[in-house]
Formats: structure tokens, C-alpha cells, sequence
């Protein structure tokens, strides 16, 4: 006799015939592979585990796929759920939204997502692209902070999901890019006249800042050491003039005059636009860095980490 997992069953066999598919099956289905498991689908939905698994089951049959593999804790979903949720979350999501739908009555709010990250990415990027799910029913809490002690911290279970400027080291944590930073050197429109930027600067290389104070985040001068021997291939030693541990601080000094920085690009948008702050160098092959979403491995207790998780991934395409 085959063995079955609690969870569910073994590999669905073929197609049945039948006419369209089921709108409940398939707000099942995107439940499932956000949450990673049959039951905390059922708690996202306010049905019952067993519930979930049949409408997985009947769906399946529907399909003639397998979507799902059972695991011992949880499922993983097969590469064509993958694509057929990529499909479905965006219009199913709006559907959602559009008829004030939530969980079932018999449903207990999910808990708070509790989310990290640098200041700037944060405030710039990942806050602007969550504003929706607040009136979903999501409720964040963010945390602020540099990279490295937000992983110590994710590792000890303080936070659901963390924006990592690096990707973490070992197999304690799974991380997925979600963005890339592309870097640029700037400075206020008096100096770049001043020093005949960026003219002189493609030509005689950092040389021409000399007479430029530079402002960074760090005493270490973490990016702009990396701009400098990325497109420079030089060695930066000189130091800062100012640090100020918040990059829109670091773009704030520099649009009043206070010197030049490397900044990401996102950050100073609008500044760029609105001539406020000039490249002062324009290199064919700027420095990226990739931005990574962290969490623990396994799926979340919560099924608004996932909901949090998809959406993010979803906007960083733009970004």
C-alpha cells in the first residue's frame, strides 16, 4: 500500500475533465504556496487543514500536475506552481482588495511582520513599495539598522525578514537579490563648475577632486573606496571631511556645498533631476551592489512574511 503523507496526497494522476476552474481553488492554491504549507494556508484562510488539502487534491486532478511537494515540515512548490502563481497573485490580489475580502470568520489575525533593513533602501525603496498591504491587513514592524547586526539578529529570530546590503555567509540563511544599487559620484553644481566636472575628472581621474572635501557615511569610506577601485582602479586614501551615519544625511551636506560623496543612485533621484546635485563623473560601467531579501529557512509560521516576501520580490523588478 502506498504511503501517504498527513499533509497530503502522493503525485496526482492524470486530468479530469471539467469545465473552468474553481476561484476558490485557485485563492487556495496562492495561499498555499505563499504561506509554504497546507496549515498555515488554513489559517491564513480561516479554513480547516484538511479543507485545504482537498481543494489542493482537486485542483491538481483539475491540472493534471503536481504543484506541490509534500515534506516532512510543509510543501515546496514544483517550477510550474511557480509559474501559474506568478500568474494568478497579481489579479487574485486585486480581486481580493477590490471586494474588501480577508480571512474567513473563523480566523485569527496574523501576527505583525517584523522587517529590517538599512535606513536609506528602506525609507527610499521597501517602505514606498509596502504602502498597499497596510490596508490589506498587514501590519509591519521595522527595525533600522546596518546589515550585519540585523543578520545576528535575524539568526536569533528577532526579525521575519531582513534587506541585507551583502549576502550573508553559510547555510543559516537563504537569501534571494532583490534589487541592484548602482553607484554615482556627485556633488553640488558650484563645485562641478569649480573643478570643470566632469570633464576633468574623466580626464585626469580622481586627481581632480583634490580640492574637494568628501563626505561620507563611515570613517572607513565603505562605498566610496569601492568606486574608487572599481572605476578608478586606484587605492582610495584620502579621509572624509564630514561623516554622517545616514546617506541622506551624506546627500543633504552635499547638496548645500559641503563636498562631494558617492551616493546610490536611487537615493538622489530627485536631487538629480532638479539639478541639485551633478555627476561629477559619467563611467560607461558604473558599480552596482546587490541588495538582498534574508530570512530563515523553512516557511513561516505567519503567511503575511510570505505575502510580504512576494511583494517585495514583485517591486524589485522595478527598482
Amino acid at each position: 500500500m502506498p504511503h501517504r503523507h498527513p499533509e497530503g496526497p502522493e503525485r496526482v494522476a492524470g486530468p479530469t475533465p471539467g469545465g473552468p476552474v474553481d476561484l476558490n481553488l485557485l485563492r487556495t492554491f496562492v495561499a498555499v504556496h505563499r504561506a509554504g504549507s497546507f496549515t498555515a494556508a488554513a489559517h491564513l484562510l480561516g479554513l480547516s487543514q484538511p479543507t485545504v488539502t482537498a481543494q489542493i487534491r482537486t485542483l491538481e486532478r483539475r491540472l493534471g500536475r503536481e504543484l506541490f511537494e509534500r515534506l516532512p515540515r510543509g510543501v515546496a512548490p514544483s517550477p510550474y506552481a511557480d509559474e501559474l502563481a506568478a500568474r494568478l497573485t497579481p489579479p487574485l490580489d486585486a480581486l481580493t482588495a477590490a471586494a474588501g475580502e480577508g480571512p474567513g470568520p473563523g480566523a485569527a489575525a496574523p501576527g505583525p511582520v517584523h522587517l529590517a533593513g538599512p535606513a536609506e533602501v528602506m525609507g527610499a525603496r521597501v517602505l514606498p513599495g509596502l504602502a498597499e498591504l497596510a490596508g490589506r491587513g498587514v501590519r509591519l514592524r521595522v527595525t533600522l539598522g546596518l546589515t550585519d547586526p540585523l543578520l545576528a539578529e535575524l539568526r536569533a529570530g528577532r526579525h521575519d525578514l531582513v534587506i541585507a546590503s551583502t549576502r550573508p555567509r553559510g547555510r543559516s540563511l537563504e537569501a534571494v537579490p532583490l534589487m541592484d544599487e548602482e553607484f554615482v559620484l556627485v556633488a553640488a553644481p558650484g563645485w562641478a563648475r569649480r573643478i570643470g566636472a566632469p570633464r576633468r575628472v574623466a580626464e585626469e581621474g580622481p586627481a581632480a577632486l583634490d580640492a574637494v572635501p568628501l563626505i561620507t557615511y563611515a570613517e572607513d569610506l565603505p562605498i566610496a573606496r569601492r568606486y574608487w577601485r572599481y572605476v578608478f582602479g586606484q587605492r582610495l586614501t584620502r579621509q572624509a571631511a564630514v561623516t554622517v551615519p545616514d546617506l541622506r544625511g551624506v546627500l543633504a551636506a552635499v547638496a548645500a556645498g559641503a563636498g562631494f560623496s558617492v551616493l546610490p543612485r536611487y537615493l538622489c533621484l530627485a536631487e538629480l533631476a532638479s539639478g541639485a546635485v551633478v555627476p561629477l563623473h559619467d563611467p560607461e560601467d558604473p558599480p552596482l551592489n546587490t541588495v538582498f531579501l534574508v530570512q530563515r529557512p523553512g516557511a513561516p509560521a505567519n503567511p503575511h512574511v510570505a505575502l510580504v516576501r512576494d511583494h517585495l520580490l514583485r517591486a524589485g523588478k522595478d527598482w
